[in-house]
């Protein structure tokens, strides 16, 4: 198997890895982990398939993290208004 090829496998792990822990989780922070699972999967898709993509690469990964910085802010928010840090609905009494 080339270089390539194991790229693409290991960025279609990761794209699927971080699929599966946005839909399985009920807990904020591991949605956001899960989520940049998934945009690293992107990432590594896109720079396997385009030719020279590290502007565009580099610029994508640092909103990743501008934004994950702002959704950990707003996790420990609602931890301080609410007390739970996850977005599951609580059964009826």
């Amino acid at each position: 198997m080339s270089v390539t090829g194991i790229f693409g496998v290991t960025a279609s792990a990761l794209v699927g890895l971080g699929l599966f822990g946005l839909i399985t989780q009920a807990t904020v922070l591991r949605k956001i982990l899960a989520f940049n699972l998934l945009v690293a999967g992107g990432f590594l898709v896109f720079g396997v398939v385009a030719a020279v993509p590290q502007a565009l690469v580099i610029t994508g990964l640092v909103v990743a993290f501008a934004a994950t910085a702002l959704a950990i802010i707003l996790v420990l928010r609602l931890f301080e208004i609410t007390g739970a840090a996850s977005i599951a609905e609580d059964p009826p009494p």
